[in-house]
């Protein structure tokens, strides 16, 4: 068994201004039709993730789906999505240095059995594994498992309780009994323990205020979309965030953001191909499905403006647009990191073709602005 350690071999907490990482490419991440959209089959998945961590990214995040978000339709490619941890531990093996995260939703498994999963991928990637935890959302998902979808607060406090536990699993010296209100265990152990002193880190999204403040009492990384497309604003909301965070809890949270690229060699070309995938080709079914879940299960009304924001964003990708010649995702970048977001997660209609662009044009230009260190792939 690896000797326990710091996080010295986890880049999650390198010095590089801005960490970058993929997301979603062990799914369909787009709501799109067209010809060359990515599918995640695991040839791709290891080419996407191999080209990251051969450039120096910081992170590798898949998705937590069980289903998609269109009824009696088994074969609509929503519902295409590897097994995250499965998926971490093959990306693990195959991958030197990036931060290999699974996905977990906690309402579908027990923490005894992430605990066990977690270390020993944390183990096969010498102490570079990550956990990117959520509560659910998609009913469908809860009805396929016959599990209650609770009360958007309520899940919280089940989720609250849940890393509790997990990381009680990874740090305890012996066994221990637990008779709270969700979990009722007798003798309760997990080893190995993760190789990361402590446990691996943990992610989590939100954007609720009650999420949020979940968020800044019990990650090491916050994922959020800040409100509105104006940076300033993010720098109030991030600030508010990391506040909380440090006075609240005593805590020193980092904030990260995901965002959708599309790098062209003009303006034009990539604003065109904008338009082309998400709207000329939008898989108009599926995100009408989704928008109305989105609604139900988060009391947001039909035709409001946050709806029709979040469906304006959904079907450009999975987070803020970051659409441009590789000078303008540069700066755009750098803005962002400004408005103090820590890392970002990007997704791609093409994961293949947008980090080959995104290595070869963008990486020295954020280099150059001071964003990030120049990588040397080492053995």
């Amino acid at each position: 068994m690896a000797a326990m350690s710091d996080r010295t071999n986890n880049p999650l907490f390198n010095s590089n201004k801005l960490k970058l990482g993929t997301f979603c490419s062990n799914t369909i991440p787009n709501m799109t039709r067209v010809p060359e959209q990515w599918r995640p089959t695991w040839a791709n998945c290891l080419a996407a993730a191999q080209l990251a961590d051969n450039a120096g990214w910081e992170a590798l995040v898949p998705i937590a789906r069980w289903k998609g978000y269109l009824d009696g339709k088994p074969d609509h490619p929503s519902n295409e999505v590897l097994d995250v941890f499965a998926w971490a531990a093959g990306i693990a093996q195959a991958t030197r240095h990036s931060a290999v995260f699974a996905t977990s939703h906690a309402p579908t498994v027990h923490p005894i059995i992430v605990a066990k999963q977690s270390a020993t991928i944390d183990a096969i990637s010498n102490g570079r594994f990550a956990l990117n935890v959520v509560g659910g959302w998609n009913r469908r998902e809860f009805d396929m498992f016959g599990i209650e979808l609770m009360e958007h607060d309520r899940r919280y406090t089940y989720l609250a309780e849940w890393v509790e536990t997990l990381r009680k699993l990874w740090t305890h010296p012996g066994e221990f009994d637990q008779d709270s209100e969700f979990f009722h265990m007798k003798g309760a152990i997990s080893r190995p323990q993760p190789v990361q002193k402590g446990g691996v880190p943990i992610m989590n999204a939100a954007l609720s205020p009650v999420g949020i403040r979940f968020s800044a009492k019990h990650s090491d990384i916050g994922l959020t979309t800040p409100h509105g497309n104006n940076l300033d604003e993010w720098r109030l909301q991030v600030d508010a965030y990391k506040k909380m965070a440090r006075e609240e809890f005593g805590r020193d949270i980092k904030i990260w953001t995901n965002v959708a690229v599309v790098q062209r060699e003009t303006q034009k070309e990539a604003e065109d191909y904008l338009r082309r995938y998400s709207e000329e080709w939008m898989d108009v079914e599926v995100l009408d499905s989704l928008m109305s879940t989105i609604s139900k299960e988060n009391n947001i009304p039909m035709g409001s403006p946050q709806l029709a924001f979040m469906r304006t964003r959904m079907a450009v990708g999975a987070g803020y647009p970051l659409v441009g010649t590789a000078q303008k995702l540069a700066e755009d970048l750098e803005a962002i990191s400004k408005a103090g977001i820590d890392g970002v997660i990007m997704t791609w209609v093409d994961y293949i073709d947008g980090l080959n662009r995104f290595n070869r044009d963008v990486l020295p230009l954020l280099e150059q602005a001071g964003l990030r260190k120049p990588f040397s792939k080492t053995a």
